[in-house]
């Protein structure tokens, strides 16, 4: 397992390099510039052809790439165009901690809410629970977040005033930058935006644990294991569960990508500080290293999801062998 999980990484290599590359030839090949205006009025041509000159904007595109390309190396991503004070780092390290917590307390609800749903409508199959589930997760799953933000925010924000509209990430309470303390200020924030990312995901894992499931229960061992006399819990818990949860695992990489691309959304709805707004807002600003900054760090957490995928395999099902 250790080969191949170097064999893997060192594959992931030449794959985050086509990555920056495309996302900077294509960012820079957008029409306008970033210094084409600064708020209502046109900045004059003499003024942008010196900022280019500062930037090396006004390099060959090759040379411009190369040098981006050695400074991310050394951890240097690039300065921002528009807060001059500021650095691409800097956005990376106040961003980062809050899309990471926003898509990891999505991804623990999704997995939470759906794992339990489809051993229900599993155990009841063909029953009004199991339709009654199985309803539930196909509205979900046909509710985007572009709709389901704005609904929540209308009714437990605003007519009911449980929960804060926006904003969150904006002073982020963090301990060492990532863990969040369990504060009453923290999850209030926290709780429409997660709902509003997660819940489309539970569906879905809810479904296809569901499907796992029954297929398992009507396999020979699980008989087998009845017949021994073993209780129904044990029988589900240590011998069906674990071997129906392959499919999930299965769409683990495809549902990383989902909250991660689905953060866009609803990081701009609740107005978040986090990697998917700036990201959003950046691409009007042309902040060139920004966009390509952030696309770098999803593209690498993508890469990390599906190796996970494959890891998780062999432990779930030891005759998966990857050496």
């Amino acid at each position: 397992m250790l080969r191949y999980i170097i064999r893997r990484l060192l594959i992931a290599l030449p794959v985050v390099f086509l990555v920056i590359l495309a996302t900077f030839v294509l960012v820079q090949a957008m029409p306008g510039g970033p210094f084409d205006s600064v708020g209502q009025r046109a900045m004059p041509e003499n003024m942008i052809r010196i900022l280019e000159r500062r930037y090396g904007l006004d390099k060959p595109l090759y040379e411009q790439f190369f040098r981006y390309f050695v400074n991310i190396l050394k951890g240097d991503f690039g300065p921002m165009f528009r807060e001059p004070s500021s650095t691409v780092s800097d956005i990376l390290s106040r961003t980062f901690p809050v899309s990471f917590q926003l898509g990891l307390m999505a991804t623990i609800l999704a997995f939470t809410i759906g794992i339990p749903i489809g051993i229900i409508a599993a155990l009841n199959h063909n029953t009004i629970i199991d339709y009654i589930a199985t309803f539930l997760a196909v509205i979900s799953i046909s509710i985007p977040a572009l709709v389901l933000g704005p609904v929540l925010i209308y009714f437990f924000a605003l007519k009911l005033q449980w929960f804060p509209i926006a904003f969150w990430g904006e002073n982020p309470p963090f301990f060492l930058g990532l863990i969040p303390p369990f504060s009453k200020d923290f999850f209030t924030h926290a709780a429409l935006p997660v709902f509003s990312l997660g819940t489309g995901a539970a569906a879905a894992i809810a479904r296809l644990t569901r499907a796992g499931l029954l297929e398992v229960l009507s396999s020979d061992y699980i008989r087998t294991a009845r017949a021994k006399g073993l209780k129904e819990r044990a029988v589900i818990v240590v011998h069906a569960l674990k071997n129906s949860l392959i499919p999930v695992v299965t769409i683990l990489g495809p549902l990383l990508a989902g909250i991660l691309t689905g953060a866009f959304v609803t990081e701009t709805i609740f107005a978040i500080n986090g990697m998917g707004r700036r990201l959003v807002t950046s691409i009007g600003q042309r902040e060139y290293f920004l966009q390509t900054g952030l696309v770098l760090i999803y593209g690498i957490l993508l890469v990390a999801g599906n190796l996970l995928v494959d890891v998780m395999y062999a432990w779930l099902d030891p005759r998966i062998r990857y050496d």
